[in-house]
């Protein structure tokens, strides 16, 4: 399974007829842009194509009026002054005789990758549209948008495919009104949107866009908004204004490069009107999610002379009796290399993930694309690199290590994107220590470790900011340093969800290294699921290229899991969730607070507003 790309070039045929300077930007190029960057970037020919099918009268009724679907049907035979006249009847639209059919391939393009995705054809996909849909509602076209084409896909998943849940995350300038509306009363959608607002002076203009609309009835908890109230200029330097609706200057141009990539936000400084509003959209949120109910969702004072961006650092959280304190740490790293305000695009490898076992073993299930690795590296190379460890002399600890050399050198060499290796229980400590010294000294210029179990950081590890280490498993919790952090395994599934997603995510990201080690060493403690969640998000750093280690004596249900989470496979459940233990909140709130000034990652969660 790999990924498709939904795409027809009739969408390109509707185009503004007259002159309305508020619509004139959404014209063809905002779809051919998309499609030609990826071609420039060799995407799509790393994708299966699919062409867009035209959605049914019975489809888009899953959300539309019947009589909303006729009026639109009819302007395929309207002349150009009778166009106009019916688009100055909604809110920033325009029809064109090509409309309805451009519509229908929209609404059809996101059905069949929906089609695709459920039955197995592929891993995921992307579908390039034209016209939108979020703005669009049950009898009414909006904001360039006529048929709603994420809220009939969603319709859709769960009338032909028995889905009974479905998270639909909108990121865009302007708030999807359209989908909120179509699904406020809906347990089953989860809608998130995060959309800029400014205290409701932009475009939609909508109270209901605003962080404590939270859904209505059965639905309430699940509409969750995350309003953006302050911009920065020269991220939406608009070439005009109209009605509230910012355009930048080339319309098509940031479409086209969201296709291909993300721009990294590591170096970016918290703003303290995006804090305000991640605070109000937690507290929001709170009453309904067990998640959020044992963290600090306390609304931020909302009056912009309580902060000062450039003023002290929010004040360290207390340590509880458990927790350890913080020895002072290093001087700051060096600032990161120049290529992080470059493309994080890597060239497609020849393999994607590799298996390095010292012994094939039968009862080991791969997916078809996983290579189990062969090949070794030289007996006197392996040797110089194990001479340092007693733990390394015996035989099978050195003929696991040449595995993980041959291994390692694939990946930093471009030729294998993620991999599994495996080494004796006695010697996972040592061969964690040469993994890391190989990947410095051949091409990592940060490299993270995320160590489970009973794996201490090596003694002799330069602190020189070039590697990250987080231990989790360790007896208490401490930040030794910026780049040095223990944490205990946390109990209950929601404390190690917490863990991952409130401070191992959060320090990755911020360090965004180019290498990933994932050990799991004696006494880690991780059900496959744990792991193979843990890995699969892991896996947006660094181009994916992680490495997991793995004792010899895990079972092959664990490493075959792992195989498939870095191969692109979702990661299988966790079970029931459950919440926090009291002492994992604690702990995790700890390092958090003695983290926070260093790591700017670490400042958008919960934090004391400064006075």
């Amino acid at each position: 399974m790999g990924t498709a790309l939904v795409y027809h070039e009739d969408m390109t045929a509707t185009r503004l007829l007259w002159d309305d300077p508020e619509c004139e930007i959404e014209r063809p190029e905002r779809l051919t842009a998309a499609l030609d960057r990826l071609r420039q970037r060799g995407l799509e020919q790393r994708c299966l194509r699919l062409s867009a099918r035209e959605a049914s009268k019975e489809e888009l009724g899953l959300v539309h009026s019947p009589e909303y679907v006729s009026l639109v049907r009819k302007t395929q035979v309207l002349g150009e002054e009778e166009l106009q006249a019916l688009s100055r009847q909604f809110d920033a639209i325009y029809f064109h005789p090509s409309t309805f059919h451009c519509a229908r391939l929209a609404a059809g393009a996101g059905l069949q990758l929906v089609d695709a995705v459920l039955t197995g054809t592929v891993q995921n996909g992307l579908a390039l549209v034209r016209p939108p849909g979020h703005h669009s509602q049950r009898a009414a076209a909006n904001g360039f948008c006529v048929f709603n084409n994420v809220a009939i896909a969603a319709a859709h998943a769960k009338q032909k495919h028995g889905l009974h849940r479905i998270l639909i995350v909108d990121w865009d300038v302007h708030h999807g009104q359209g989908i909120q509306y179509l699904f406020e009363d809906d347990p089953s959608v989860l809608y998130f949107s995060w959309h800029r607002y400014e205290h409701g002076r932009f475009w939609p203009f909508l109270r209901e866009s605003d962080a404590d609309a939270v859904g209505r009835g059965q639905g309430l908890g699940f509409t969750v908004n995350l309003p953006w109230n302050q911009s920065q200029q020269d991220l939406t330097q608009p070439s005009g204004t109209l009605r509230g609706k910012c355009r930048p200057r080339q319309s098509a141009s940031p479409t086209s490069h969201s296709c291909c990539r993300c721009w990294p936000a590591a170096g970016s400084a918290p703003c303290w009107s995006a804090l305000e509003s991640i605070q109000s959209a937690r507290a929001a949120q709170a009453p309904y999610w067990k998640s959020l109910q044992l963290q600090d969702a306390t609304p931020v004072p909302t009056s912009p002379s309580t902060h000062s961006p450039e003023g002290r650092p929010p004040p360290l959280l207390p340590g509880g009796p458990m927790c350890k304190a913080a020895a002072p740490a290093p001087a700051p790293a060096p600032a990161p290399s120049s290529f992080l305000d470059q493309p994080c695009l890597c060239p497609a490898p020849s393999v994607r993930t590799t298996v390095a076992l010292t012994a094939p073993d039968t009862t080991l299930v791969l997916p078809p694309d996983v290579i189990q690795q062969e090949g070794s590296a030289l007996r006197e190379e392996t040797e110089a690199w194990a001479r340092p460890h007693k733990s390394l002399a015996r035989e099978e600890a050195l003929t696991a290590l040449g595995k993980l050399l041959y291994l390692l050198d694939g990946m930093l060499d471009g030729q294998v994107n993620s991999g599994i290796a495996a080494t004796p229980a006695s010697a996972a400590a040592a061969t964690l220590d040469v993994a890391i010294q190989r990947g410095l000294s051949h091409g990592a210029q940060r490299l993270l470790c995320v160590a489970l179990g009973q794996l201490d950081r090596p003694p002799d590890l330069a602190h020189d900011g070039r590697t990250l280490w987080l231990n989790i498993g360790g007896k208490e919790a401490a930040a030794l340093s910026m780049f040095h952090v223990s944490t205990p395994l946390p109990v209950m599934t929601g404390g190690f969800l917490s863990c991952i997603l409130g401070l191992v995510l959060p320090l990755a990201y911020g360090f965004q290294p180019d290498l990933v080690l994932v050990a799991l060493g004696p006494g880690h403690g991780l059900q496959g699921p744990h792991a193979a969640l843990l890995s699969a998000m892991l896996r947006g750093l660094a181009g994916g290229r992680v490495l997991a280690l793995l004792e010899e004596d895990s079972t092959p249900q664990l490493a075959g899991i792992l195989a498939r989470v870095l191969h692109g496979e979702a990661p299988p459940s966790l079970g029931p969730s459950s919440m926090a233990s009291p002492e994992d909140v604690q702990a995790l709130m700890y390092l958090r607070g003695q983290l926070e000034p260093q790591w700017k990652m670490l400042q958008v969660g919960a934090f004391t507003p400064q006075k």
